[in-house]
């Protein structure tokens, strides 16, 4: 009886199990050594942490309801911001893509420019050339201004990494959709898009996580998101550390998100 419940026991504390543990350990190990060596620095330059200041620039409790803090009204407009820039760079990189696969001389010449222009320059130049330049002659404010910077910026490394999974699809599967009687679209819809996606899900997941880490920069041209926002309590309170290190909580758990939802989807397709 008893060696059963010691076999069961075996099979419980698997050896992927066991690497989880020592991980985690390993983790709180390396982030307690570098908490106590910024409480050990900032002591030294005479800086005292202040984090019970924290929460009411999160949430405020008035007239009876909880009312969200300048981060959290920050982070909804990085969220809406990298939101539309997600959808508009997702079509901007598919249709590049497409031109770029295109037998149309001039549908692939526009893309090539348009992927050499983006790519050869910095986001926050272009930034300030949408907003400065372009969005005054057309009447667009800065948060249009910076959906479509952002979005330009990756849909042109969107563009690539669907024209790669696009490529990487066997010309036997191009065959078999013809031979059914598909058109060029109907293969690309129900064929070769479908198996593209499983393969560029790791990349894509990396875009995203770029974009949300690139809003940032909006905060250039005024838009006051989280970075925004936290440049300004700074600036009124001097809560550097604490106000920072909450900020980049904030990005951290977003990110984090994303690629945990990412990764469930990689494994239901594999399980599919």
């Amino acid at each position: 009886m008893r060696g059963s419940v010691k076999q069961s026991t075996a099979r419980l504390i698997s050896p992927r199990a066991s690497r989880a543990v020592i991980d985690v350990i390993k983790f709180c190990l390396l982030a307690g050594i570098i908490i106590l060596g910024l409480t050990i620095g900032t002591e030294r330059v005479g800086y005292h942490w202040q984090w019970y200041r924290v929460p009411r620039y999160l949430w405020v409790f008035e007239e009876g309801r909880w009312v969200a803090g300048p981060l959290l009204k920050g982070l909804w407009v990085t969220v809406q911001i990298t939101a539309a820039g997600m959808i508009l760079a997702l079509t901007i990189g598919i249709v590049t893509a497409l031109f770029r696969l295109s037998d149309a001389v001039v549908a692939r010449a526009v893309a090539r420019v348009y992927l050499e222009c983006i790519r050869n320059t910095p986001l926050l130049v272009q930034i300030f050339f949408i907003y400065f330049v372009i969005a005054p002659v057309i009447d667009m404010n800065a948060f249009t201004s910076a959906v479509l910077a952002l979005s330009l910026f990756e849909g042109a490394y969107l563009s690539e990494i669907f024209r790669a999974g696009i490529v990487s699809i066997e010309r036997g599967q191009w065959e078999a959709a013809y031979s059914l009687g598909m058109t060029q679209y109907g293969a690309y819809r129900h064929v070769i898009i479908p198996q593209a996606v499983r393969r560029i899900l790791p990349p894509l997941t990396g875009q995203a996580i770029s974009l949300i880490k690139d809003s940032a920069l909006v905060s250039t041209i005024a838009i006051y998101d989280l970075t925004m926002q936290g440049q300004a309590i700074v600036a009124e309170t001097f809560l550097t550390f604490e106000i920072w290190f909450t900020v980049a909580a904030i990005y951290f758990i977003m990110t984090g998100t994303i690629s945990y939802l990412v990764h469930r989807v990689e494994n239901r397709f594999r399980t599919g």
